[in-house]
């Protein structure tokens, strides 16, 4: 199980439009595992976590910042009171 093997699963949705459409849906982590393992790759929850670590470590504040008042304010519909 590595992050690469996951890079280069999400690289492969640019030439490959099947796995792209699938991709595009929300879907939990074993289906993610499983679609990996169809393509002949191994990836784990620890790599899919990486993953967004690393993307956050690359964006900049003000983008978490906004992304931050946006999930607040999904928060404030969802709880009542």
């Amino acid at each position: 199980m590595s992050l690469e093997d996951l890079d280069r699963l999400l690289e492969l949705r640019h030439t490959d439009a099947e796995l792209a459409a699938r991709l595009a849906s929300p879907m939990e982590l074993p289906e993610l595992m499983a679609l990996a393992s169809e393509r002949g790759f191994q990836v784990s929850g620890d790599d899919v976590l990486q993953a967004r670590e690393r993307e956050l470590a690359q964006r900049s504040s003000e983008d978490l910042q906004r992304e931050q008042g946006e999930e607040a304010r999904r928060l404030r519909h969802f709880i009542h009171g």
